[in-house]
């Protein structure tokens, strides 16, 4: 399922004003809430970026489906921004400088190493209770080849390089449809 501009312009403005609500900037939503878009109320998961001045800033998301696709970004954007354990919570003087990029995630698959493509895929890897996650585009904004990625999920798992290697380690597939703040998408 690919997002019309539209559709993509309200989960962006979402997850802004879900933290300029959360700073007290604001009392509700400017837009309509619910969406009136059917497609953001299908359950579908999500990862929300936030990076300041081109940095990583905070990053949360899931592969769980259990909610609308409009409330797993307005919560992923929360979660970004205050509970992501890598960075101290966002205060509200960097809000204007943080830049928001969503990821709205396929299902996933079981997969092997050699079907990785990178730019395409996303990684998720499980062996035992280690688990570790790359979105798709990170492999791409690093210049990594496929091994040097899978490399870097066993790391961000708290495993050895070449973990994926290992029979005993689970390795799943996703796609992602990755849009932000910066693209030229219309307001409404």
């Amino acid at each position: 399922m690919s997002l019309s501009p539209p559709e993509r312009a309200y989960l962006l403005r979402l997850a802004r004003e879900s933290l300029e609500k959360a700073f007290g900037l604001r009392e509700d939503y400017s837009l309509p809430y619910p969406p009136p878009f059917e497609r953001l109320h299908e359950p579908r998961g999500a990862f929300v970026t936030l990076k300041r001045h081109g940095h990583l800033r905070g990053c949360i998301g899931t592969f769980e489906a259990a909610s609308p696709l409009y409330r797993v970004v307005e919560e992923m954007a929360l979660a970004a921004a205050f509970n992501d354990p890598r960075f101290s919570p966002l205060s509200p003087e960097e809000l204007d400088e943080v830049e928001i990029e969503i990821s709205v995630l396929s299902p996933l698959r079981p997969g092997r190493p050699e079907e990785v493509e990178v730019g395409r895929h996303g990684v998720y890897l499980i062996r035992g209770a280690f688990r570790g996650v790359l979105l798709p585009q990170v492999a791409v904004e690093y210049g990594w080849d496929r091994e040097t990625f899978l490399d870097h999920v066993c790391l961000k798992a708290g495993l050895p390089p070449r973990c994926w290697q290992d029979p005993r380690t689970e390795i799943y597939l996703f796609t992602a449809e990755v849009f932000e703040e910066n693209e030229d998408l219309p307001k409404e």
